[in-house]
């Protein structure tokens, strides 16, 4: 659980403790024996002539863990894991970041990662959506494509040679993200998966989860919908267009909060969990405004227990 600041009053801290301490007692015992700690010794047999990776270490013929986390094993080669780490990029990632500059033929991202990420002209789809060469109007029209602080969704493609990041952004699903909340969340409780992107249609809400810990809550916008309308009709309909219903705003602050809950926990974040805190601060008839309160964070993870317990019964009962 991360730190976190709180206004318990003593019956709320003995029902926090209780729930994070039976959370503790339910981790798979396999997973805490292989836990280490900086100088801890990691068991081997050196017959096998192991191969040494990262956060490990040779002395006194030992092999001695460097950082805190969990030993794996893949074949014959030992490294550990660690629990909280900065963000790892890997090609492929879907990411979500903030323009930061307008170079040419470019734009910087930050995207929580130690260096900037780079986006290319030629690495996107263009507004009228016709493959073909950029030219030097498609440059001069940069900034009305992205400016700075306009927050974007992307695809990590490569490395570039100084170590930063090449993005690309070639289908409809990726672009400017518009009205909604961007939440910043440590990387490792965002787990890679399959899918990022998540339409939760009982709030008409879009969730991204970004990879580097950027996570998106905004407005659904349907993919492929292309308004083909003149330079006047655009400005005559800008207002219409840049309203958000009360109700689907209302929605975008709860699963919000419901993220800043779970990320305060230190539970990993998917969208079954999230909703599930959404739903559960609802039924309750939580205000908005209180699920922040002391009271939902011990709720929640009152219910977290209870649902790793159940999982955990119904596992040995299976047998």
């Amino acid at each position: 659980m991360r730190d976190f600041h709180l206004s318990l009053n003593q019956t709320q801290r003995v029902r926090l403790d209780a729930a994070l301490h039976e959370l503790e007692s339910l981790a798979p015992a396999a997973a805490s024996a292989a836990a280490v700690t900086v100088a801890d010794t990691i068991p081997v047999n050196q017959e096998d002539n192991i191969l040494k990776g990262h956060g490990t270490s040779d002395q006194d013929g030992e092999v001695v863990a460097t950082l805190c986390g969990v030993v794996e094993r893949v074949n014959k080669l030992v490294y550990v894991r660690t629990l909280r780490a900065r963000y790892k990029p890997e090609v492929g990632d879907i990411i979500v970041g903030r323009v930061i500059e307008i170079a040419p033929k470019r734009w910087r991202l930050e995207i929580n990662f130690s260096q900037d990420a780079v986006l290319m002209l030629s690495s996107m789809n263009l507004p009228d959506g016709i493959q073909r060469r950029r030219t030097a109007i498609d440059e001069l029209n940069m900034r009305s494509i992205f400016e700075e602080n306009d927050v974007i969704c992307a695809e990590v493609r490569g490395f570039q040679h100084d170590g930063s990041l090449h993005l690309q952004a070639r289908s409809e699903k990726y672009g400017k993200l518009e009205r909604g909340q961007l939440l910043t969340v440590p990387p490792y409780l965002v787990k890679r998966k399959k899918q990022h992107f998540h339409h939760l249609a009982q709030y008409d809400v879009d969730l991204i989860l970004g990879c580097n810990g950027f996570i998106w809550v905004g407005e659904h916008v349907v993919v492929g919908e292309k308004a083909k309308t003149t330079e006047d009709q655009q400005k005559s309909s800008n207002e219409a267009e840049n309203f958000t219903p009360l109700e689907t705003r209302k929605h975008i602050c709860r699963l919000a909060n419901a993220v800043r809950i779970l990320s305060a926990l230190g539970f990993t974040l998917t969208v079954e969990q999230i909703i599930e805190t959404t739903e559960a601060s609802a039924s309750s008839n939580v205000e908005v405004n209180d699920m922040l309160g002391a009271e939902f964070y011990v709720q929640t993870a009152e219910r977290e227990a209870k649902r790793r317990a159940d999982l955990l019964r119904k596992k040995n009962g299976a047998r």
